[in-house]
C-alpha cells in the first residue's frame, strides 16, 4: 500500500508528466485558458489515459508477448489510444453537450497526446504489474490535471487582473507560467 502511495505522489508530482518528462503540452497551452474547459480536459484524460495504460497493458500481455509480435506494439497502441477517445468523445457529446463544444477540437485531439502514448509505453517499459499500471496511469494523468487547473486558474487571474505587454499575450506568457511551474515542481526532484 505504501508503494503504491509513493508512485502517486511521484507520478503526480516529483515526476510530473507535462512539467518534468514534457509530454502533452499541446492540450496544456490550448485548452488552460479557461477553467471549465481545464476541469473538462482533466477528467476526460484521466479517463483515457487510465482505460488505454491498461488496455494497452493487457494486450501486450495476453497478444503481443506470448506470440512475439512486440513490433507491432506502437501500431497496436495507436488503435487502442484512438479507439478509446472515439468512445469518450461520444460520450461527453451525450451526456454534456457544452462541455463537448467548449472543448472543440482538443478532446480529439487526445488521440495524439503524446503523453498517453508514452505513459503506456512507460507502463510496459518499466515492467510494471497491473495494478501498478492502474495506479501509475490514474496518477500520471491526474498529475497532468493538476497542471492543467492550476495554469487555468493562473491565466485566468492574469487576464482579469494582471497587465501583460502586448508581445507576450496568450502563448508566450502561457509557456513563461509553465515554465516558472516546471521550475517548482523541478524542486521536489531531491524527494524521489
Amino acid at each position: 500500500m505504501e508503494d503504491y502511495l509513493l508512485m502517486m505522489v511521484s507520478a503526480m508530482f516529483i515526476n510530473n508528466i507535462a512539467l518534468i518528462r514534457f509530454m502533452g503540452n499541446c492540450p496544456i497551452v490550448g485548452v488552460s485558458s479557461s477553467m471549465s474547459s481545464a476541469v473538462g480536459m482533466s477528467f476526460a484524460v484521466i479517463f483515457v489515459t487510465t482505460l488505454a495504460g491498461t488496455t494497452c497493458w493487457i494486450i501486450q500481455k495476453a497478444v503481443l508477448e506470448p506470440f512475439s509480435i512486440e513490433y507491432l506494439q506502437t501500431l497496436v497502441f495507436i488503435l487502442v489510444i484512438a479507439s478509446n477517445v472515439q468512445i469518450t468523445e461520444m460520450v461527453v457529446q451525450k451526456v454534456s453537450p457544452p462541455l463537448y463544444r467548449a472543448l472543440g477540437i482538443y478532446l480529439p485531439l487526445i488521440t495524439t497526446n503524446c503523453m498517453v502514448f508514452g505513459i503506456s509505453l512507460l507502463n510496459i517499459q518499466d515492467e510494471r504489474s497491473f495494478m501498478e499500471t492502474l495506479v501509475y496511469s490514474i496518477s500520471a494523468a491526474g498529475g497532468f490535471a493538476v497542471v492543467l487547473i492550476i495554469l487555468a486558474g493562473i491565466r485566468e487571474r492574469m487576464a482579469a487582473t494582471a497587465y501583460v505587454p502586448a508581445v507576450l499575450q496568450g502563448v508566450p506568457i502561457t509557456l513563461i507560467t509553465a515554465g516558472i511551474m516546471a521550475l517548482s515542481f523541478a524542486g521536489l526532484l531531491g524527494l524521489d
